[in-house]
């Protein structure tokens, strides 16, 4: 029995500043690994291209460029890439932030469908990663939950992180659900179960492709199930260019959604993109007015420790109620009773005093006599 290779980047520095601990993912094109920074005391991520790839020059160009592009992107819920560069052999890598907790698949593969406000709050955060990208000319192309990753950033739960903005990637020759279908130019061309019928039929992509994605990941938190049955790979392609998805009065007879969250969710998966919201910040929007007021994003949901919790219900009004600026006093110290006078005892004093003198006056005289 032959002995496994050893990794030949583990324990390696890279760029002088990262050490590499330990493998922590593997994908067609390359690998992902946990990195210490010893200066910065942190962890990263790193994700190496194979070497096998170097002479694939159109792979190395799209690797570089889209970690070009997705080091520009600032917005707090696309994971951050620090640095990217290649090795002595050639190959090359990104460096991006390393990440606790897990993905979307992970997080409805163990704890079930999610309850319809916090699937709303998940996508309303990831829509304003996918905003920005958007913005800056780049499509995700391969958005699935596995690419949305839930952590906790500054207290903040359920914050979660967009990964791989357009990173092409290699499939197996052989398909199966969940892998990677190629043009023939061996570029990425979308995940059969997540991808839109205008992926599917091989035409050019813009934004609206991944509102379409991000339609099936909602449908997917909120049933545990995907919105068309099917076995193969082609099977969904077809039926994402030909079949309405499956009502979710269908999916989950017993589960209650807020009203409106399924038209929501179905313009987004509309089959022409024409028909869909125009862009990831519309989509959002429209959430935003299904949830009303029961949806909380960013800093909304961060309160500190010392803070109390918002009330339940609204209070009365006050006109005389301090604003939220001042401090709230007591009515005794905004009205203090005014102290007590002390004329009254002096005057009772003296007046005591006298008729003491008096008296004793008048005992002197009598004895004198």
């Amino acid at each position: 029995m032959l002995a496994p290779v050893a990794d030949p980047y583990l324990g390696r520095d890279i760029a002088g500043q990262f050490r590499v601990i330990e493998k922590i993912g593997s994908g067609g094109m390359g690998s992902v690994y946990k990195a210490e920074q010893p200066d910065m005391r942190r962890f990263v991520a790193i994700k190496v291209l194979h070497s096998r790839y170097l002479a694939r020059q159109d792979l190395v160009t799209r690797f570089k460029r889209e970690a070009r592009a997705m080091s520009h992107l600032s917005h707090p819920n696309t994971a951050r890439v620090f640095l990217y560069g290649q090795l002595e052999d050639g190959a090359c890598y990104f460096v991006m932030e390393y990440l606790e907790g897990k993905n979307l698949a992970q997080t409805v593969r163990r704890e079930g469908p999610m309850e319809p406000l916090r699937a709303i709050n998940v996508m309303i955060q990831a829509c304003g990663a996918l905003e920005e990208a958007h913005r800056g000319g780049i499509v995700h192309r391969d958005l699935k939950p596995e690419n949305i990753f839930l952590t906790t950033q500054g207290g903040i739960a359920d914050f979660p992180k967009v990964l791989d903005f357009g990173l092409a990637k290699v499939s197996e020759r052989q398909m199966r659900p969940g892998s990677l279908i190629l043009t023939q130019e061996g570029m990425v061309f979308g995940t059969p179960e997540f991808m839109s019928p205008e992926q599917a039929r091989g035409e050019t992509l813009d934004g609206r492709s991944d509102i379409y994605s991000l339609g099936v990941i909602l449908y997917e938190l909120l049933t545990g199930k995907l919105p068309f049955e099917a076995s193969q790979p082609m099977e969904y392609i077809q039926k994402h260019i030909k079949e309405p998805p499956i009502p979710l009065s269908v999916r989950t007879p017993d589960r209650q959604f807020p009203p409106g969250l399924e038209a929501v969710m179905m313009k987004a998966l509309a089959k022409k993109p024409a028909d869909r919201f125009d862009s990831a910040a519309d989509f959002a929007t429209a959430l935003k007015r299904v949830a009303g007021g029961g949806v909380m994003t960013g800093a909304m949901r961060a309160l500190p420790a010392s803070e109390p919790p918002p009330r339940a219900s609204a209070p009365v009004h006050d006109s005389h109620a301090p604003t939220p600026e001042q401090p709230v006093v007591h009515p005794s110290a905004m009205y203090p009773t005014p102290p007590p006078s002390r004329t009254p005892w002096l005057i009772l004093g003296l007046g005591a005093l006298l008729a003491l003198i008096g008296t004793g006056a008048l005992v002197l005289a009598i004895l004198l006599r």
